[in-house]
């Protein structure tokens, strides 16, 4: 009882004052918080770089296994800062937590948000694909909102025991048919960082309203977002290589939650995941397509 109260009691959500805009300010910037990541971060910020991500805002939270430096290796540092981010914060007499990666992507929000027109807080297992072309020219046709949805592309396990040669992108092709799906539907959002007013994981507000747009330009609430019919990828997919392979799913859940969560309940939830994503598989090109195209794998 004592312990659901402290997850009641925790804080999930931060308000901020926007950073003001800087002149000429434009692209998009990338936040990410990592730990552990040496295999991926190369490809990750390679594919990213190319899609004409500006900068990349890294939240080192205790990286014991080279991370910082393969990141170092394969970006130039004027693209490319690192935030020492090791911590937990609790609050008050019931000590609820305060969810580092929220935080993070608040103080990312406020001290560097000003210098971009967009900026997108993902994960190191997400992946922004335009669908043409770079992400700035993607987004060109969305400049007049603030903030836009994209539904999680959910790919499993294509097979891999163990993390096949090459990377991520082609050799993970196979996902779940429906990005919609609800036991599997989240989002993460692209915004406009100097109107951001408060910060949450999946979603932010702007200019303290939730009403997001996909990437069609169609708006929708909050839980309005949900539905069918609001889901577009026609200009960014955004793939989420949920597993990787089995080894690699092994130690995501030895790995643990962002927030601090008892283990065995945690390993229930990721594995009821992935039995649903694996349930019903299509085999998605999209990725490694692009990333042929424009000096990734293959080209």
């Amino acid at each position: 009882m004592f312990y659901r109260l402290k997850r009641m009691a925790s804080l999930t959500r931060v308000a901020i004052d926007p950073p003001r805009a800087q002149p000429q300010r434009s692209g998009i910037a990338l936040v990410a918080i990592v730990r552990n990541e040496a295999r991926y971060i190369a490809e990750w910020a390679g594919f990213h770089a190319a899609a004409g991500v500006r900068h990349f805002y890294i939240y080192d939270n205790g990286c014991t296994d080279g991370t910082i430096e393969a990141l170092r290796a394969a970006l130039p540092a004027s693209q490319l800062t690192v935030v020492p981010w090791d911590q937990k914060f609790r609050l008050g007499f019931w000590g609820g937590e305060v969810h580092n990666q929220m935080l993070a992507y608040a103080h990312a929000t406020r001290n560097f948000g000003g210098a971009y027109r967009w900026m997108s807080w993902i994960d190191i297992d997400e992946f922004l694909v335009p669908k043409t072309g770079t992400l700035t020219e993607a987004l060109a046709p969305l400049e007049p909102y603030l903030m836009i949805s994209l539904p999680w592309h959910m790919f499993g396990r294509s097979g891999h025991e163990v993390p096949p040669e090459g990377g991520i992108i082609p050799n993970y092709l196979r996902r779940h048919p429906n990005p919609m799906e609800k036991s599997l539907l989240k989002f993460k959002v692209i915004c406009d960082p100097c109107q951001v007013t408060a910060c949450k994981v999946h979603w932010m507000e702007v200019s303290g309203e939730t009403v997001s747009v996909n990437d069609r330009g169609a708006p929708a609430s909050l839980k309005g977002r949900d539905a069918p019919e609001f889901y577009s990828a026609d200009r960014i997919q955004l793939n989420h290589y949920y597993t990787r392979s089995t080894a690699d799913l092994m130690q995501k859940m030895a790995r643990g939650s962002n927030m601090t969560v008892a283990q065995g309940p945690h390993e229930r939830r990721v594995m009821r995941k992935v039995a649903n994503i694996e349930a019903v598989e299509i085999e998605d090109t999209t990725a490694a397509l692009w990333w042929a195209l424009h000096g990734g794998e293959g080209a």
